[in-house]
């Protein structure tokens, strides 16, 4: 039974007694009703107020996977041929460049560090490859 089908029932007993409202013990126990009453609509208020509540936890969670998922896609998507456990770092470690050389097109695989680091001599004909690197930092203030 709930508070409230609880407290009208008590009510209903209450009424059922036929007490004489002018004695001390009816006055006492219509202060206890009143009482409960006041009670259980404070407790009906806080229901509800827990109720909303976690609805707009709930949407406030489902905001944030949707925020994790955008800011996390890239970091699991992982293209490189590295045997990765957790490919949250592997753009930093793995990524390759694929290369043709211009004199003699032997296709060449190298790493960011060896783009980075300046010419390199062909393995298959000595020419020496120099690589551009573009800035993908755009919107960002130069010192």
């Amino acid at each position: 039974m709930e508070t409230t089908e609880s407290l009208g029932y008590l009510k209903g007993l209450l009424d059922g007694l036929d007490l004489d409202s002018n004695k001390k013990e009816a006055k006492v126990f219509k202060a206890i009703v009143d009482v409960l009453s006041n009670l259980t609509e404070d407790v009906n208020d806080m229901t509800e107020g827990l109720e909303l509540l976690a609805e707009q936890i709930d949407a406030v969670d489902e905001d944030l996977a949707e925020v994790e998922d955008y800011l996390l896609e890239d970091d699991y998507d992982c293209d490189c041929d590295c045997d990765c456990d957790d490919c949250c770092d592997c753009d930093d470690e793995c990524q390759e460049f694929e290369v043709e050389c211009p004199l003699c097109g032997a296709e060449i695989t190298v790493d960011e560090d060896t783009v980075l680091g300046g010419p390199i001599p062909c393995p298959n004909c000595g020419e020496m490859l120099e690589f551009e690197v573009e800035c993908d930092c755009e919107g960002e203030d130069e010192e």
